[in-house]
């Protein structure tokens, strides 16, 4: 008899549906911030958040080995170690934040070389950067937390946490930058306070949850083996991570170098790529919880079953959104800009990101996928790939401008996806061969 039941829609869309939502802080608090400028009219400010929300997004997002970690050990029956595992991801996260704040003057040097940006859009950069930088201690152990709620199956206050983060970053957005026309500096505020005031709200939760649970020792708190654990079970993810975050800066770079119109553009339809990855995403979450499990249990119909209700509701998802962008993408464009220059550069690449989502659908399911099963080797490897096909393709486009640089980003999320699956079907036969399953 299996152990694992058979795998429904409503088992997808009980986890995707708060996953969606949950994804949406740290992406957000950057849309957040590009929407606000965007209102002042200013190419020049609007490209300078985005390049900053943009790098922000992507040195966060380098660590989100911090949520899998946690949720991964909670996963493993470690359940009676929540306070250590808490306690331990919260200082690896200190530890990696107050890092990035000691170096933070040669990483932005680094990365504003990089970038490339003009002088005025490098300047409004730095001035988000330099505020937004102190909130990485936060937005890392916000990780944790996130991740320490949903490896107990906590997904409804996981959920509320998230969104009282979005919700005082809007309020603070709204009321420093429109109200009190604090600019980019006041934008950046906003993001540190909803951060902090995320991390309280969490700590206090988790604080409720675990009362009772007996003091942590010190010995146990630093482990040392299993913080080398949670800093090296990810290595692979980490890896490819890294490289899809090479796609996105390179992106955000050659855009720049175009000029700030053309930043400011991209930065305003980078957004509805943002929206998109809401609800792919969220089904990836899906994919991977319902894959892991079904994995682990060796059920291969269960397993097969995930994969195909995931990769069918993400199609429909994805139709969904592309419908939406092509009918509504002008008038969002208008909500998100002030500037008529920008609004006009930004609808000439906008029917890029209306057929982006239907390229992506394979490249979040299978993403998720490799990581509920555990491919994560070939994951890293197939990423690396694509991340290399990703600057062939802009090689060979590049005489076009930024639509070549439009088209080079769909041949990538093509490519991911389509590198995948090809392989999957390989991978299958090879995890399942040893014990067969029926379902």
């Amino acid at each position: 008899m299996n152990s694992v039941s058979k795998v429904t829609t409503a088992q997808v869309f009980a986890i995707a549906g708060p996953a969606m939502v949950a994804n949406l802080t740290t992406p957000l608090i950057g849309i957040v911030s590009t929407i606000a400028i965007g209102r002042l009219g200013d190419a020049t400010l609007l490209g300078g958040v985005a390049m900053a929300s943009v790098i922000f997004d992507c040195l966060f997002w380098l660590f989100g080995f911090l949520r899998m970690s946690t949720v991964q050990s909670l996963g493993a029956g470690e359940t009676e170690e929540l306070r250590p595992i808490l306690m331990r991801g919260l200082i690896v996260a200190a530890l990696i934040g107050a890092g990035l704040i000691i170096l933070q003057i040669p990483l932005a040097a680094i990365l504003f070389r990089v970038m490339g940006g003009s002088e005025g859009v490098t300047r409004a950069a730095k001035i988000y950067f330099s505020i937004r930088i102190w909130s990485a201690p936060l937005a890392l152990a916000n990780y944790v937390v996130l991740g320490w709620l949903i490896g107990q199956a906590r997904a409804r206050l996981a959920l509320g946490v998230q969104i009282a983060i979005n919700v005082i970053n809007m309020a603070a957005t709204a009321l420093l930058v429109l109200v009190l026309e604090a600019g980019i500096a006041g934008a950046a505020i906003a993001a540190v306070t909803a951060e902090a005031a995320g991390l309280v709200l969490g700590v206090l939760i988790a604080g409720r949850l675990s009362r009772g649970q007996p003091a942590v020792p010190r010995t146990a708190l630093l482990d040392r083996p299993k913080l080398i654990r949670m800093l090296a079970v990810n290595r692979d993810i980490m890896i490819r991570t890294a490289s899809l975050i090479a796609v996105f800066l390179f992106f955000t770079s050659q855009g720049a170098r175009s000029g700030d119109l053309t930043l400011a553009a991209n930065a305003v339809l980078n957004n509805f790529l943002l929206m998109s990855s809401f609800f792919l995403d969220g089904l990836a979450n899906a994919a991977e919880q319902l894959c892991g499990r079904a994995y682990g249990a060796r059920a291969k119909n269960q397993f097969s079953d995930a994969v195909r209700l995931v990769v069918l509701w993400g199609f429909g998802f994805a139709l969904a959104v592309t419908a939406a962008f092509a009918l509504f993408g002008s008038s969002l464009i208008d909500i998100m800009t002030a500037s008529e220059d920008v609004r006009h550069s930004a609808r000439d690449y906008l029917w890029f990101v209306v057929l982006s989502p239907m390229l992506a659908v394979f490249a979040f399911a299978f993403d998720a996928v490799y990581i509920g099963a555990t491919w994560a080797r070939d994951m890293r490897n197939l990423m690396v790939l694509s991340l290399l096909m990703f600057l062939g393709a802009w090689l060979a486009l590049r005489s076009f401008g930024n639509t070549g640089l439009w088209g080079a980003l769909l041949a990538h999320y093509a490519a991911r996806g389509g590198l995948q699956a090809l392989r999957y079907p390989a991978l299958v036969r090879a995890s399942f061969a040893q014990k067969p399953l029926s379902g």
